[in-house]
């Protein structure tokens, strides 16, 4: 199997798509505000379900790399000039700066590595998609994590420990972790039966 060339440019569909990933964040971001039961208590801990990690390793997977991590792009640009489009209806550069700034940034790689790794296989195997998927999750909280860990300790006044950053995250971790293997099964089924993806797989 082989994957179709892509061209250097993005065509008027890809825009399209693109876009239509921009809105599935910005919905993934705030589900909880029309579904609030989604909120799961974790060893004492509110954890809100929120999509974003999903949909941005699913643009990559069914976008491709370059077009799935333009989409991330615009989708952060688009929150930081006003557009209440991040978590918890919030919108503007100030969100960049916050403790969970660093996820917003790191959107942009999971879509581009989850991406890079199904169009560097060159395979359409299950095992792909979820190895894809979990190099994107990898980007999403090796980057968020630690960044979250520098803005405490850095410019917001706080204290922790790295280990402890990451003991923070377990309960959102684990929840995205179980929406991976979901969203490999789901990005498989897409692009064999939807062909709309830059990169269809051809026997």
């Amino acid at each position: 199997m082989e994957l179709t060339k892509q061209k250097k440019g993005f065509r008027t569909i890809d825009l399209t798509l693109g876009a239509l990933f921009v809105g599935l964040m910005a919905i993934g971001a705030n589900i909880v505000v029309w579904l609030p039961f989604l909120k799961v208590t974790f060893a004492g801990a509110t954890v809100e379900i929120t999509l974003q990690t999903f949909f941005a390793t699913l643009a990559g997977l069914m976008l491709g790399k370059r077009l799935g991590a333009f989409s991330m792009i615009v989708y952060a640009l688009v929150g930081i000039i006003g557009v209440p489009v991040f978590a918890g209806m919030q919108a503007g550069v100030a969100q960049l700066v916050t403790p969970t700034g660093g996820f917003i940034l790191s959107f942009i790689f999971v879509a581009w590595v989850s991406g890079w790794i199904l169009e560097k296989r060159n395979s359409s195997t299950f095992a792909t998609y979820v190895t894809a998927s979990f190099g994107g999750l990898f980007c999403n909280y090796m980057i968020g994590t630690t960044y979250m860990y520098f803005a405490l300790n850095l410019w917001i006044g706080g204290s922790i420990s790295y280990t402890t950053a990451w003991a923070m995250m377990l309960p959102f971790l684990i929840k995205d972790i179980g929406l991976t293997f979901l969203v490999a099964t789901l990005a498989r089924v897409l692009v064999k039966r939807v062909q709309f993806s830059i990169k269809p797989f051809t026997a």
